[in-house]
């Protein structure tokens, strides 16, 4: 393989994250107060970054399951089947915590955690015992599975700590 399609390979789930920082990026533009950006950043993460991101790996394993098990390093296999519905619950559960509270926003990136830094796990297992350094088993996929859930826990707990109530100290 190339360097420029291993590139594209490795690199393609990256693209949601970039859709969501610029939506957020562009929309917050001008908007007063910490909350309402928190708002914003949370929204496009949810709905862009883990929704959209999701959604793809959906469609992806049920339509180009032979692509998607080669870009990984494996055969094709029924557990893509079961990885693709993983990824429908994580962008079903994303696209609620869109017009959801903070509380519930953490909820979500904490259930994404379980399952995609389950499957960092695996990946870097792969990678070192396996000598699989296809462009699906690491790079961009590492970066997009231990990164979507983190941003998004993050921005759910500055958002939450920014709408508490301070302390008034004597």
């Amino acid at each position: 393989m190339d360097t420029t399609t291993y590139l594209i390979k490795t690199c393609t789930p990256l693209l949601w994250i970039v859709i969501a920082c610029a939506g957020a990026l562009l929309r917050s533009r001008g908007i007063d107060g910490r909350a309402a950006r928190l708002e914003i950043w949370q929204r496009w993460w949810a709905i862009a970054a883990l929704g959209c991101g999701s959604l793809w790996m959906t469609l992806s394993f049920l339509t180009i399951g032979d692509y998607m098990a080669d870009t990984i390093g494996f055969t094709r296999s029924p557990f893509q089947f079961e990885i693709a519905f993983a990824n429908l619950a994580l962008a079903v559960a994303a696209f609620r915590a869109a017009s959801g509270s903070a509380r519930e926003r953490l909820t979500v990136g904490l259930v994404a955690a379980a399952f995609l830094w389950g499957a960092t796990i695996g990946h870097v297992h792969q990678w070192f015992a396996y000598g699989n350094h296809q462009p699906g088993n690491g790079g961009g996929i590492l970066v997009y599975d231990v990164g979507i859930p983190a941003v998004m826990i993050l921005l759910a707990v500055a958002q939450s700590r920014a709408r508490a109530p301070q302390p008034v100290l004597a």
